[in-house]
């Protein structure tokens, strides 16, 4: 050890005769090979602790302009993500060298003129060598080229990435952080005092001044384990701005810094947090805030605005739930209810070998008098993709799960959507559409077709949807990818009328009504935008009740609809559009306006979506979404914003509902589950 600190001793006075010819870094390459032998990718060595606080007191004793990098690299070493813990026998020795290196990095901020992002660096090393957890973001914040930040929720440890948050000009964050009043004196002394001096009032330009004054209160008290984290932020940010070269990149790297002081919404848990307790691992002290579904949050999309949780109230998570057998339990291990497994689907094709037990469509038959069923259909013998066989359709008996007939018919190809038709004379049919553009007519007494198949559209028919017409017609509407959107008389089996005049390739489509005996059909098309049209004009150029959604509204949402889906309310049905992020939007088809915040964009369910919607028997609205080929579900009721998760160990295909159970169709089958605990 003796050596290491004359050899340090040394480069650093060859560094110091050198300084005016520019020549050599004799310091920068001695201190590099001995920083190699303390920590090797991210772990630190066990011998470190006996090592530091040496070294410490070493450079400590030169110029402080000659010893920023020093002080970054022990920065580095100290917020490690693999750090063992200190030893009994050396943990005063070891505490006392933080506080030195705490008063020497904080001289030599003050006195040497660093690059704007190593300026950065320097000061996140003082706030960790005062013990504050914020000083972990140096990790976070090491390439300054990164425009996406990734957060650790401080509730579930879930990681959220925000993309793009970086951006010039960063975010200023809605309100400013406060400390508490007064804010506490460090005991003991500190190193902060001299920084409250430096801060200019004018260092982060104009709308930045009162996010100043907190700086300078931290810095007058100094900073503690208890110092908010946002408060810390705001300290450092300002000490970038005045003592970061040059100053235009100082200034820009400091308003980065301080929008660190706002908020995430964790997509897992559901709760919001300050960005600066998502910089650190299980910060000390971290609260969850209170949603409320008004404004976006940090992590973008049709989110959340926040507003503080009531004096003394932690807001809960959201709820979640897990299978256990066929019983759903909650996270405390609370029965919520009874999962229902229906019967395997492959037993529709009587085993056949190859058969496949995934469901890819789902169909409510709700039959006046008669149990309600449930029909599904997906690939059947052959490769399982639809490949060398055709389709199975089945109907279950929701109550119990179990398959109704024997057998059902088969469909020539695999089935990608189902509808079904509540006819005016009290008839109830089930419609099929094929991967080969294939349409089947179903009686669900019986199982068996109405007449043969029929069509043969390229794509295939990806969606289907079932609307009424004022001279009382209910009709089949179904979409491909090709763009066309037909009408279908279920009598007949005929095509009579056409909508989409654009041609739009269409990958989900809906049917929202808006009165008795009247619906809209709403679509998404493959670039995300929306068409609604009305069925019951016969010129698809003529838009007769349909009112289009504001493009206004989706283009500031930047929200791409993937999924639509008609959602009942108690006084109306509305529209939901879901996107790839896991977002979903109401709407309001008599205005086109958008209704409420929405449900905020979710990493979990982010994907191509599914979503579904019942009115429960109390009353209330819920809607659930998730991702197709995803496992986990996220059950939200618009009205108050809550939201539910439930975990899935199958990988969902589809989704509908029946009354307070929802079906969930996967890759294994079918299943139900109840949306209120029973």
């Amino acid at each position: 050890m003796e050596v290491l600190l004359e050899q340090l001793a040394s480069a650093a006075a060859i560094e110091s005769a050198e300084a005016a010819t520019g020549s050599g870094d004799p310091w920068r390459q001695t201190w590099t090979y001995l920083a190699g032998g303390l920590m090797d990718d991210g772990v630190v060595a066990d011998g470190a602790y006996a090592a530091l606080p040496y070294l410490v007191e070493a450079v400590a004793a030169l110029p402080p302009g000659q010893t920023a990098d020093f002080w970054v690299d022990l920065g580095f070493i100290v917020t490690a993500d693999h750090l063992p813990p200190v030893p009994d026998d050396l943990e005063a020795g070891f505490g006392a060298a933080l506080r030195l290196a705490e008063r020497a990095a904080a001289r030599s901020l003050l006195a040497a003129d660093v690059p704007a992002q190593a300026c950065a660096h320097l000061a996140l090393s003082c706030v960790a060598f005062a013990g504050h957890c914020t000083g972990e973001a140096l990790h976070r914040l090491l390439d300054a080229r990164e425009s996406g930040l990734l957060l650790v929720c401080p509730g579930c440890g879930s990681d959220t990435e925000i993309a793009e948050f970086f951006v010039d000009p960063a975010p200023r964050p809605s309100e400013v952080p406060g400390l508490p009043a007064p804010a506490p004196v460090r005991p003991g002394g500190h190193p902060w005092g001299e920084f409250a001096a430096a801060l200019r009032e004018d260092a982060l330009g104009e709308g930045w001044e009162a996010f100043l004054r907190v700086a300078r209160e931290v810095a007058v008290a100094g900073v503690s384990p208890e110092t908010p984290g946002q408060a810390v932020l705001c300290m450092v940010a300002a000490m970038v701005a005045v003592r970061g070269t040059p100053q235009g990149a100082a200034r820009e790297i400091a308003r980065q810094l301080m929008s660190l002081t706002g908020h995430f919404r964790c997509w897992d848990c559901e709760r919001t947090w300050a960005i600066a307790d998502g910089l650190a691992e299980n910060p000390d002290g971290a609260r969850p805030r209170e949603w409320s579904a008004e404004a976006p949050t940090a992590s973008g999309g049709p989110a959340a605005s926040m507003e503080p949780a009531a004096a003394g109230r932690i807001p809960e998570a959201a709820p979640r739930f897990r299978r256990d057998g066929d019983v759903v339990l909650a996270a405390d291990g609370t029965p919520r209810g009874r999962m229902t497994v229906f019967s395997d689907i492959a037993m529709c094709a009587d085993s056949a070998p190859g058969a496949s037990g995934g469901v890819d469509a789902l169909a409510v038959v709700s039959r006046p008098g008669l149990p309600t069923l449930v029909a599904g259909a997906g690939a059947g013998a052959g490769t399982g993709d639809g490949d060398g066989g055709g389709g199975v359709v089945c109907l279950w008996d929701v109550a119990d799960g179990r398959l109704v007939h024997d057998r059902a018919a088969g469909h020539p190809d695999r089935v990608r959507s189902m509808a079904a038709l509540s006819l005016p004379d009290g008839r109830v049919l089930l419609a099929s559409g094929g991967d080969t553009g294939t349409i089947g007519w179903w009686n669900p007494a019986t199982g068996q077709p109405l007449r043969e198949p029929a069509g043969d559209w390229p794509g295939g028919v990806t969606g289907m949807c079932v609307a009424t017409v004022p001279d009382g017609r209910t009709l089949l509407i179904t979409a491909t990818p090709r763009g066309a959107v037909r009408l279908w008389d279920p009598d007949t089996g005929e095509c009579v009328g056409r909508l989409n005049p654009y041609g739009s390739p269409i990958q989900s489509i809906a049917a929202v009504p808006i009165s008795a005996g009247q619906a809209l059909i709403a679509a998404s098309d493959t670039a995300g935008r929306v068409h609604v049209w009305d069925p019951a004009v016969d010129d698809p150029w003529d838009k007769g009740a349909a009112v289009q959604l504001s493009a206004r509204a989706l283009a500031d949402a930047d929200h791409r609809a993937a999924a639509v889906a008609a959602v009942p309310t108690p006084d109306r049905a509305v529209l939901a559009t879901g996107d790839n992020r896991g977002a979903v939007m109401l709407w309001d088809l008599a205005t086109g306006a958008p209704l409420g915040g929405g449900l905020p964009a979710s990493t979990g369910t982010a994907g191509l979506p599914v979503i579904t919607a019942t009115t429960l028997p109390d009353g209330r609205t819920v809607l659930v979404t998730g991702t197709r080929h995803g496992h986990r579900l996220r059950i939200w009721e618009p009205a108050t914003g809550a939201v539910e998760h439930i975990a899935l160990d199958v990988a969902l295909t589809c989704l509908a509902t029946v009354g307070a159970d929802l079906i969930v169709g996967h890759d294994r089958g079918v299943l139900s589950l109840p949306l209120t605990g029973q």
